[in-house]
């Protein structure tokens, strides 16, 4: 399984550099970086782990199954594709399956729920995906404004996920965003789906302490507020500096990849 020589020297040169960017980046805090590794050979999953990497995404059910089955178990694997409910029983049969970051809707809450092994031990961390762009190719529930917050989906699925579905633990929020966003903000400019995604974010963190107190707090979100998992190879230090949590670069690490047709 071992990468060659030069393709392992490359991937971890390409590793170290973008660690090196976030650390720059980021606002004090330790962000976590996932190493988005698809359609990529597990040899390259192999070489960063060695250099100490554990968080890694997937796009693809399948995919990461046969990944996760022949790499070393402490890696922590990150779903970031889109979360179909027949592939739910398959997805939370991946032991090390760490966490989802594109659930959409109370019925993919209440698959990964049941389909989780009585064995597991852990809550499975979850991510709500927010469509901050509005654009119709894109997943995800829509961002919050204060006037109709209490009544969304978004509140109501977060709620569901907290009180009917024991096996999942809210993490956080997650958006793709604009690809123009990433590429026309400048560095004095603010990405306007960064942005939201925060105001989303502190919308529902206040609804869910009005709904569950203080003490619920030990029920979703990390360290009493709610994660925020955005930007990307070609965005994630703009996102950093917005206050992003988790960062998801592939090609800043991996190089480019082929496309692949949607997995069925």
């Amino acid at each position: 399984m071992a990468a060659s020589i030069e393709r392992a020297a490359e991937v971890s040169q390409s590793l170290t550099e973008i660690r090196s960017r976030v650390q720059a980046a980021s606002l004090g805090s330790a962000p976590t970086l996932v190493a988005v590794s698809k359609i990529k050979p597990a040899s390259d999953i192999l070489t960063c782990y060695e250099d100490g990497h554990l968080d890694f995404g997937e796009n693809y059910v399948q995919e990461l199954a046969e990944k996760a089955a022949a790499l070393p178990a402490k890696i922590r694997w990150h779903f970031i594709g889109t979360l179909q409910s027949n592939k739910a029983k398959a997805l939370a049969a991946i032991p090390n399956l760490h966490t989802v970051q594109t659930l959409t809707s109370a019925k993919a809450a209440k698959a990964l729920d049941r389909a989780l092994p009585t064995e597991r031990t852990t809550p499975l961390n979850i991510l709500i995906q927010i469509n901050t762009s509005g654009e119709d190719v894109k997943s995800g529930l829509p961002p919050l404004t204060s006037s109709d917050a209490g009544s969304s989906e978004l509140f109501q699925v977060a709620k569901l996920i907290i009180t009917e579905c024991p096996g999942l633990r809210l993490q956080g929020l997650m958006t793709i965003g604009a690809l123009e966003q990433s590429l026309s903000a400048s560095e004095t400019d603010k990405n306007i789906d960064f942005e939201t995604l925060k105001e989303t974010r502190d919308i529902l963190q206040k609804l869910l302490r009005e709904e569950f107190g203080e003490s619920g707090q030990s029920k979703w979100g990390h360290d009493s507020k709610l994660l925020l998992s955005m930007g990307m190879s070609s965005d994630f230090e703009a996102a950093l500096k917005a206050g992003s949590d988790i960062v998801r670069v592939g090609t800043g690490i991996f190089g480019q990849r082929p496309k692949r047709p949607v997995e069925s």
